[in-house]
C-alpha cells in the first residue's frame, strides 16, 4: 500500500525535468544558432537515442542514419565557405556538446569526420585541395577520418613516427601501419601522417582508401569502449599517392597535425563534458522515478550528495570551456590551455560517470538505462586524443619552462 501511494503521489507531483545547463550557458548563443543546438538535440533524441543501446551492444555503426545526418547540415561546420556550414567555435562546441550528450561515440564519429580530417584539409591543405575535398566532405558524399597513431607510437607521434613517405617523381610512396583510427573501416579518405624519409619531417596525405592498391583496414574488435564508431587498423604497402595529395598548404612538419589536434583537444572538452550532461540527466530521472522504502531514491539524503557533485563538476567544466573557446574565437588559444581544458573535463568525467553509475546501484551496469554506456565510453575519452599525463606535462612546460618530455 504504502508503495501504491508513492506512486501515486509521485505521478501528482510536478518534478523539475532534468537540465544539466544548470547555469544556463545557452542563453549566450544567438537565436540562430539556438536554433541549430535544438536543431540536433531533436535529432539525436529522436533518430539516435532508439537504436544506439542496440548498436552498442552489436558493437555497430548506424548506417542507416547517414542519409538523415546529411539534412542536419554541420559537417565541416566552422569552416568558412567550400560548401561549408561555417559557424562560430562556440557553435561548433555546443553542438558536440548536444551529441555528446545523446552519445559519445556517435559524436566521435562527427568530431573525426568535421574536426580532425576536414580541418586537416582546411588548415594544411592548399586551395585547390580544399576545392576539391571540402565540398564533398560537407555534402556527406565523402567521409574521412584522421591517421595518426601508430600500433607502437601513441604519445610519441611528434618524434617517433614509423609510417614513411618516400618520393618518387610525382608520387609518394606510403609505408607502415595506423592503429584506433575512427570511422577508417568504412570511410572514404584517410588524412595520412608519414614521416619524409628525405627530410625527416611529417607530412600528411590525402588517401583514397577504395581505390589506392596497398592500403587494407582491419576493424578492431572487442572493444568496451566507443563501440559504436568504428576504429581500424591500416595497413599500407606500397601505396602509390600522387603529390597532388600531399597536404601541401602548411608548414610541412608535425606543427601541421599538432595544429588540428590543438582544436580537437579542446573538443574534446566538450565532447566528455556533454557526456557528463548525459550521464547526470539520466541519472536525475532514474532518481526522481526509483521506488525504494516507499519513496523515491531522489529524496534521499546520499543521492542528492552523488547528484549535487556531478553538477558541480559538470558546470566547472562548462566555465572552463566557454572561456577556452573564447579564447580560440579571439585567436589565443595555447596548446598549453587546450591541454588543461582536456585534462581537467576527462578527469572529472571520471569521477561524475562513475557517481551516475552509483545512483543507479545494479541497473547501472545494464546499457538499457544509458549511464553503464557513458560509463564505459568515458574511459576511451579519458586516453584518446593525449592521455591525461601527457596533458599535464605539456601544461608543465608552459608554466616552469622546463619540458619534461623523455
Amino acid at each position: 500500500m504504502a508503495t501504491a501511494a508513492a506512486t501515486k503521489s509521485l505521478a501528482q507531483k510536478q518534478l523539475p525535468v532534468p537540465n544539466a545547463d544548470f547555469f544556463q550557458f545557452a542563453e549566450m548563443l544567438s537565436e540562430e544558432e539556438r536554433a541549430v543546438v535544438k536543431k540536433v538535440r531533436d535529432y539525436m533524441q529522436t533518430k539516435v537515442a532508439p537504436v544506439i543501446n542496440k548498436c552498442w551492444v552489436e558493437d555497430s555503426f548506424p548506417s542507416e542514419l547517414l542519409p538523415s545526418y546529411k539534412e542536419l547540415n554541420i559537417a565541416g561546420l566552422g569552416i568558412n565557405g567550400y560548401g561549408c556550414p561555417g559557424g562560430s567555435p562556440v557553435l561548433f562546441a555546443l553542438v558536440a556538446l548536444e551529441i555528446a550528450r545523446t552519445d559519445v561515440s556517435f559524436c566521435t564519429f562527427h568530431g573525426v569526420h568535421t574536426g580532425l580530417a576536414m580541418n586537416s584539409i582546411y588548415l594544411a591543405g592548399t586551395e585547390e585541395q580544399k576545392q576539391k575535398w571540402l565540398p564533398p566532405m560537407a555534402r556527406m558524399e565523402k567521409v574521412g577520418c584522421f591517421a595518426l597513431t601508430e600500433p607502437l607510437v601513441g604519445s610519441g607521434t611528434g618524434a617517433g613516427l614509423t609510417t614513411t613517405a618516400k618520393r618518387e617523381g610525382d608520387t609518394w610512396i606510403l609505408n607502415g601501419q595506423k592503429r584506433w583510427i575512427g570511422n577508417a573501416p568504412w570511410c572514404d579518405i584517410s588524412i595520412v601522417w608519414a614521416r619524409d624519409v628525405a627530410d625527416d619531417q611529417v607530412k600528411g596525405f590525402i588517401v583514397e582508401n577504395k581505390t589506392t592498391p596497398g592500403f587494407s583496414v582491419e576493424k578492431i574488435q572487442n572493444k568496451i569502449a566507443l563501440k559504436v564508431v568504428q576504429n581500424g587498423q591500416i595497413t599500407m604497402t606500397d601505396c602509390r599517392v600522387p603529390d597532388a595529395n600531399r597536404l601541401q598548404g602548411g608548414k610541412g612538419t608535425f606543427r601541421d597535425p599538432a595544429l588540428v589536434l590543438r582544436g580537437t583537444r579542446h573538443g574534446v572538452g566538450w565532447e566528455i563534458t556533454g557526456a557528463q550532461m548525459g550521464a547526470y540527466e539520466n541519472a536525475l530521472k532514474y532518481a526522481q522515478e526509483r521506488l525504494q522504502f516507499g519513496k523515491p531514491i531522489g529524496s534521499f539524503q546520499l543521492v542528492q550528495d552523488l547528484l549535487a557533485k556531478m553538477l558541480a563538476n559538470i558546470v566547472a567544466c562548462q566555465c572552463m570551456l566557454f572561456r577556452s573557446v573564447h579564447l580560440e574565437t579571439e585567436g589565443k588559444l595555447t596548446d598549453a590551455q587546450a591541454a588543461i581544458v582536456k585534462a581537467f573535463c576527462t578527469s572529472k568525467a571520471r569521477e561524475t560517470v562513475a557517481w551516475a553509475r552509483e545512483v543507479l546501484g545494479g541497473n547501472g551496469i545494464l546499457v538499457d538505462y544509458n549511464v553503464a554506456r557513458f560509463f564505459a565510453d568515458t574511459e576511451a575519452i579519458y586516453s584518446y586524443e593525449g592521455t591525461y599525463q601527457m596533458q599535464n606535462l605539456i601544461v608543465g612546460k608552459a608554466i616552469t619552462g622546463f619540458s619534461a618530455f623523455v
